[in-house]
Order: C-alpha cells, then structure tokens, then sequence
C-alpha cells in the first residue's frame, strides 16, 4: 500500500481537524487540538522520512471558543496600511510600478513592506535582485523577510525555479498567498505594497474580501484595450468596498533622447480621462524609457538606482500623493 502524508497524520490526529499543505520545498501540518509535543515530534519525523526533500512543519492552532467573534480576516502582523496595486489585464507595467511606489514610499522614511502575490508570474525577485535566493526561517514556521534596497518584501517567485509553471486552482493558491502572508516576520510596517494578479478572478477576489486594504491602486496605459480592463479594476474593488486611491498611466509617453520629440505611442491621456469619468483621483503618469526597464531587468529599480532621473522623480510624485492620502506624512 502507497502511504500518503495524510495517512500518516491519521495515525497521530483526528483528520478533520488537521490540514496539510505544501509551498514550495515546504510541507506543513495545521492541527485544531490541544497541543501534544510527543506526538507532533513523532509525526515530524515519520513526514521527514516520506518527504527527505522538503522542510516539514507541525503547527497547532487554538480553535474559537464558543460564542467568541470570528474575524475572518487574514490577520498581518505589524503592518498599519496595505495597499494594492492592480490592473485589469498584464503586460501594462504593474510589478515595475509596484516596485517603485514601494522605494519611494520608503525615500518618504517609511517602514515599507512589498509583497509579491501574481502568483503565476512573479517577478518582485528579479526586479529586487533576490531570484537565486531562497528564503529563511529560525523556526522552522515563520519566514523572514528578504531586505533588499531598504524595503522588506517575499514573494512565492523565491522558492521555485523561473521555468517552473505553478499549475494551482484558485483555492490552492489562495492558500499559498495567505501562508506567506501572515507567516512572514515583517516587523513594524507602516505601509504594505502588494503587488496584485492581473485581471478579476478568483484571486484578486478573495484577497478583497480577506485583507483589510488601506485602498487600491489601478495601473493602466492610455491603450483603449487596456483602459476597458483597468474599468473592470475599478469596478471590482468598487463592489467589494476597498477604496481607489488612484489610477496611475504607465508607459504614458516617449521623450527622444536625440531631437526631444514627445510620442504618445499608446495614446494620450487615456488612463487621466478615465480616472475623471468613476471620479478617482488621477495619480500621475510615467514616461516609457530604457531605463525604467533595464533597470527592473538587472534587478537595480530606477528609484533606487537613478534617484535624481526625471523617471525617478515621477515615482516620487505619486508616491507623496499616496502617504497624503493615507495621512502617512
């Protein structure tokens, strides 16, 4: 007979009381009973010998007591503001624009978190230069944050290779997303970035639904296909009662270097006319340029690497704008 890990927790624990999950090189072990330090060890060891390739954890958990208010929330510790940043669709700049409001914040001397949860494309690793690193913990269950150009951040992207696909349904990844969320020791955070999944699915709802977001953050080009989709962005967080902060245009214009000749290649002003039309703020709007994208590519972001570029500076910009709201200054 195959022996399976819920096999083996059944020898020890009531199964409905436990939960198993895997992430990553990871293996753990959720269990609703009073805490039994024998039998958690025995257990550990039995899951170590099925699984030599991963790190396994056995975690007891108090269940509520009777009469005592459930909070359903994901509960993130040390973190006084999350905001997201999202769009309707990819490709219109979202993780280049989360990595950067992130540093300026931080120029702002803030304690500044970023999380990474475009599960299926995570890319904060290689745009903060952490890619070949795995992430550690001191006791086995909670993960420390990577500190990289002066922000904490985590990102799934950090425990699996980059040619990996994470072929998950909603609900697993759902799971995923919220172990690394409440299980990383982010410390005392004044504000958390987190880099949204493109789209309206199932993920960007529960996340909604599960986080206490300070406001949202709609990043679109002034493309008409891209503005219908930050729409739909608009619109989901809307629904679900998370405040907009704004919506920001990326990749808004071109500055020829040679002749100073501006090109609105993707249109112009879209992404402000539409911040006008549902009555959200319009943040501001960063060029398109070289920089901006070698410098997310070799993992040295614009803000960080070329702080006095007028690139540089619209982040900045925006930024201020965001802590004014959130009464951060």
């Amino acid at each position: 007979m195959e022996i399976d890990n819920m096999y083996l927790v059944r020898r020890y624990f009531n199964q409905e009381n436990v939960v198993v999950k895997e992430l990553g090189n990871r293996l753990i072990v959720t269990i609703k009973e009073p805490e039994n330090a024998t039998a958690a060890a025995a257990l550990k060891k039995e899951l170590e010998q099925l699984n030599p390739s991963k790190k396994v954890s056995v975690i007891f958990v108090q269940d509520h007591k009777e009469g005592e208010i459930k909070n359903d929330k994901w509960q993130i510790k040390g973190v006084k503001h999350i905001i997201a940043v999202a769009s309707g669709k990819g490709g219109v700049g979202k993780s280049t624009t989360s990595v950067n409001l992130a540093l300026a914040l931080s120029n702002l001397k803030l304690n500044v978190a970023l999380f990474d949860a475009d599960i299926y494309g995570p890319s904060i690793p290689m745009m903060l230069g952490y890619d070949k690193m795995p992430p550690s913990s001191y006791d086995g269950v909670t993960f420390q944050p990577f500190k990289e150009c002066g922000i904490e951040s985590m990102s799934i992207g950090s425990m699996i290779a980059n040619d990996t696909a994470l072929i998950w349904r909603g609900a697993k990844a759902c799971g995923a997303i919220e172990q690394l969320l409440i299980q990383t020791a982010w410390g005392d955070i004044d504000v958390m970035v987190i880099d949204m999944p493109p789209g309206t699915g199932d993920i960007q709802i529960t996340m909604s639904q599960k986080i206490d977001f300070s406001g949202a953050i709609i990043v679109s080009t002034p493309q008409d296909i891209a503005l219908i989709d930050a729409v739909k962005g608009i619109g989901l967080f809307n629904k679900i009662g998370v405040p907009i902060l704004g919506v920001v245009e990326n990749m808004s214009y071109y500055i020829c270097e040679k002749c100073g000749h501006r090109a609105d290649i993707f249109g112009h002003a879209g992404a402000e006319k539409t911040a006008e039309r549902f009555g959200v703020d319009f943040l501001g709007e960063i060029p398109l340029h070289y920089d901006i994208r070698v410098n997310s590519d070799a993992g040295t972001p614009i803000v960080q690497s070329e702080p006095d570029s007028p690139y540089a500076e619209a982040y900045e910009k925006i930024a201020e704008k965001i802590a004014q709201k959130l009464n951060l200054k």
